[in-house]
């Protein structure tokens, strides 16, 4: 499988992993399945520790060098963008319009917390529960 994480899952496999549930957690360690990660997910880490919602343990640069090294990085596409912004999601968070358009796109499992991310119909997902 190959599985997209949602900011909030990237940032608890980080720094708190024991909010990561035992099936979520199998299928992140399991070698066969692919990580994935958006470089949407790390533009909002960034805004989030400059808005001081959360701390980071290192400088930004050497956080994000070694936050994201074990994990693909999912390209941002023209085709990602059109779908995010034709997708009908019940929030307007622009952050998840591009997560479940890459995840859509890409044919990738979004694994999430979200229950607005979960259940998407035609959109993977995999529930941290």
């Amino acid at each position: 499988m190959k599985i997209l994480l949602d900011t909030h899952i990237w940032l608890w496999l980080v720094s708190e992993p024991g909010k990561i549930n035992r099936h979520l957690r199998g299928e992140l360690e399991d070698p066969g399945n692919e990580l994935w990660l958006s470089p949407i997910s790390t533009w909002e880490i960034l805004v989030l520790a400059n808005k001081r919602r959360i701390r980071l343990n290192k400088e930004p640069s050497d956080w994000v060098r070694t936050a994201t090294a074990p994990f693909q990085e999912s390209p941002l596409t023209h085709e990602i963008v059109l779908v995010a912004h034709q997708l009908m999601l019940p929030q307007r968070d622009p952050a998840d319009r591009f997560l479940a358009a890459t995840a859509k796109v890409l044919a990738l499992t979004l694994a999430t917390a979200d229950n607005k991310l979960l259940g998407l119909g035609d959109i993977a997902t995999l529930a941290n529960r």
